[in-house]
């Protein structure tokens, strides 16, 4: 038999790496209404099975009293385990170790189960609570951000990749996060700046709280760098083992089929949700709910350029992601900050064999110096750039409006688009009916001192026989023009006979130039 002394020196480490910066810091960040990070690692995964590694790992660092303050783990937990069944890998801060503060060891711990999930191809979740680089420790600290951030770019369009900001996440450790493909936060507990409220009161002048700089509301609502807000730790991993049930593994994989979904067809109720009057507002979501699986969409970015919605649902039981001018907001015009919302969406869709559906209502790019100014072209351009570039099978349904560039930008058949419909009410034009008339009729209208009974005429005759959709689908720019009560029917069809689509890109090149 072995001595004693060995097993019981194995356990006492191990208690010590659990116990993390101790009781009293465990409790401190209960009372902050934080979890510690081995109790989000426990929420996120199914029970018993995260494997955890490196466990006792410590940091080299001498100075500024570094080896008195050294602790087994180092600030931050690693491993892999199952979430919804399959495997996932994951990283969690633990602020209660030199205030999850990143130093040597801390980050290769963290290079060290990216490269396993990439070598796996296994989805990847990282779960951020750091005061940010660790000051004793340097350079080095510095150097294991961009050992980080290297490995984020690596796996981009490999595996799915999650960031979830669970306290501070500041300075540089914000592009670990901004270079994954989805960011979720806890309301009561995340921030989340490049530079916190101290340096800007100092450089800027500014006085600002933490919540007003970088709180949940402020990176989900105003920047868009938040995809998913939810009110605390337990709610926010509950939303991201919901992403990841609509997510494949990785790019060889298709996404997740689920055989338990509930099919409907409402589309019978789609000609009482859209009026056929054009200047009347609708919320695409009911159309969008009206044929899909019950209760599967998932929307994406919800509080940020409202006037696009985007998200996964399932049809059938399969995966889509769906693209959808919202009339709610703006009309559904679309501006600079829902064209690049729509193209990410669209590239991590094409990334992970997400087959598209585009809904198209849209009256136009919306006009103004402060779009303009604002760099709509290039961010336009984003739009079409995704769609063109997408190899998944794309399908497109013109409710109402479709009006110039922006009728392109929205997957038209031109810019690749597999199938398009259309409802019976459908416009699609250069310019609409009013602008038009303007620039065909305006001189003559002005000599006439028309009343504004010709300009009606004028404006109704040209809706009639130039903005109807039997021109685009006489030209085959439109596939089939259908009633509301055959959209299900029609888009599932469609999917079903694109499943087993292949890319026929022929030029060879190490990739694009997307207009950034």
């Amino acid at each position: 038999m072995w001595d004693a002394k060995y097993r019981e020196d194995l356990l006492n480490k191990r208690e010590q790496a659990k116990k993390g910066g101790g009781e009293k810091r465990i409790q401190k960040q209960h009372e902050l209404g934080k979890h510690t990070a081995r109790e989000r690692i426990d929420m996120l995964f199914d029970p018993g099975s995260f494997v955890e590694i490196e466990s006792l790992v410590e940091s080299r660092g001498d100075a500024y009293g570094m080896a008195e303050k050294c602790i087994p783990g180092d600030g931050v937990i690693i491993g892999y385990g199952k979430v919804n069944g399959r495997t996932v890998y994951a990283a969690a801060e633990d602020f209660t170790v030199m205030g999850g503060t990143l130093g040597e060891y801390h980050s290769r711990k963290i290079c060290h189960i990216m490269d396993m999930a990439l070598k796996m191809k296994a989805p990847y979740v990282a779960i951020y609570d750091s005061g940010g680089a660790r000051i004793e420790e340097g350079i080095t600290s510095l150097d294991g951000y961009s050992s980080m951030f290297y490995r984020n770019t690596m796996a981009s369009g490999v595996i799915p990749q999650i960031a979830v900001i669970m306290g501070p996440c500041a300075g540089g450790a914000c592009y670990a996060p901004g270079l994954s493909d989805f960011i979720f936060m806890s309301e009561q507990t995340g921030h989340m700046f490049i530079t916190g409220p101290k340096v800007v009161k100092t450089i800027m002048g500014e006085d600002v709280t933490s919540d007003e700089l970088g709180g949940a509301k402020v990176q989900s609502e105003k920047s868009g760098v938040v995809h998913f807000r939810y009110d605390d730790d337990k709610s926010c991993l509950d939303g991201v083992k919901k992403l990841l049930s609509y997510l494949p593994q990785n790019l060889d994989e298709r996404p997740p089929y689920d055989p338990n979904t509930v099919t409907i067809d409402n589309s019978l109720e789609l000609e009482n949700i859209v009026p056929d009057n054009q200047r009347k507002v609708y919320d695409v979501t009911k159309v969008i709910e009206s044929f899909i699986d019950k209760d599967t969409l998932f929307e994406v970015q919800k509080d940020y350029a409202p006037n696009i919605v985007v998200g996964f649902a399932r049809l059938d039981g399969e995966v889509i992601g769906i693209i959808a001018n919202q009339p709610y907001h703006i009309g559904g015009s679309l501006d600079c900050a829902a064209s690049e919302k729509a193209a990410r969406f669209i590239r991590f869709c094409d990334c992970f064999h997400i087959p598209l559906l585009t809904i198209e209502d849209v009256p136009g790019f919306l006009p103004g110096t402060k779009q303009e100014h604002g760099g709509i072209i290039r961010r336009g351009a984003k739009l079409l750039y995704a769609y063109a570039e997408a190899t998944v099978p794309k399908i497109t349904l013109i409710t109402r409006k479709a009006i110039g560039g922006a009728y392109i930008c929205m997957n038209s058949k031109g810019m690749g688009a597999d199938v398009v419909f259309a409802w019976p009410i459908a416009q699609t034009a250069v310019l609409g009916a009013d602008g038009a008339v303007d620039i065909l009729y305006g001189k003559s209208l002005k000599e006439d001192n028309d009343d504004g009974s010709r300009r009606k005429d004028l404006t109704d005759e040209y809706e009639e026989t130039y903005m109807n959709p039997y021109i685009a689908a006489k030209r085959g720019f439109i596939d089939e023009v259908i009633l509301p009560e055959e959209t299900r029917e029609k888009i599932a069809d469609s999917f079903r006979a694109l499943k087993d689509k292949q890319s026929n890109h022929a030029i060879i090149k190490p990739h694009g130039n997307i207009p950034l």
